[in-house]
């Protein structure tokens, strides 16, 4: 009886091991094939459980996913793909060809229902917040002009107060004045004084 070589060195080497291993098994050479089930099958069966959800149902996938790495491996080509995800690949395939034939789709019990989180806003604060919004725009429209356009370049428009001042040709310190009087009227409109 061989003995099994050591553990692989390096993550490369480990690469290298599995893909002399592969092609040898497409020469139909066993010891490759136990080579490649040493290095591999851990990594494939918590693919096929992951995604059977069921380890008797894994166990029987992983058993037709060495099937078919014996079968397919001297279609293998090490310049398309790294070996491990060539044999992912037809783990995760096969594991869910399994959960279709048994018809195991992934559902949540019906008690997570009222767990599950709506996007939309409730009806009472969507109405709260369109008052709010018609509420903002009401006062805005009773403030002096300039500091409405300044508040509405600012908050609306994402204008720095430089910017404003630039555009409006006024200094730097009048800009914030005139939004910080706004800003203060405006308030006071909405706080119903």
């Amino acid at each position: 009886m061989a003995v099994p070589p050591a553990a692989p060195s390096s993550p490369q080497a480990a690469r290298t091991i599995l893909v002399e291993a592969l092609i040898r098994t497409g020469e139909e050479d066993r010891d490759a094939f136990r080579t490649v089930y040493r290095l591999t099958s851990a990594k494939l069966f918590g693919i096929c459980l992951r995604i059977c959800e069921d380890r008797q149902g894994a166990e029987d996938v992983l058993h037709d996913v060495y099937l078919t790495i014996w079968h397919r491996a001297g279609a293998y080509q090490p310049g398309r793909a790294s070996p491990i995800s060539w044999l992912a690949t037809i783990a995760r395939n096969r594991a869910i060809d399994w959960r279709r034939r048994h018809g195991r789709a992934r559902t949540a019990p019906v008690e997570a229902a009222d767990a599950m989180p709506d996007p939309a806003a409730a009806q009472d604060e969507a109405l709260i917040a369109d008052e709010q919004r018609a509420r903002l725009h009401d006062c805005l429209e009773t403030i002096e002009v300039r500091q409405r356009g300044a508040i509405r370049s600012a908050f609306f428009g994402g204008l720095t107060y430089a910017e404003l001042a630039v555009a409006q040709a006024v200094p730097l310190g009048t800009m914030k004045s005139w939004v910080r009087r706004g800003l203060l009227a405006l308030r006071g409109c909405l706080d119903g004084e």
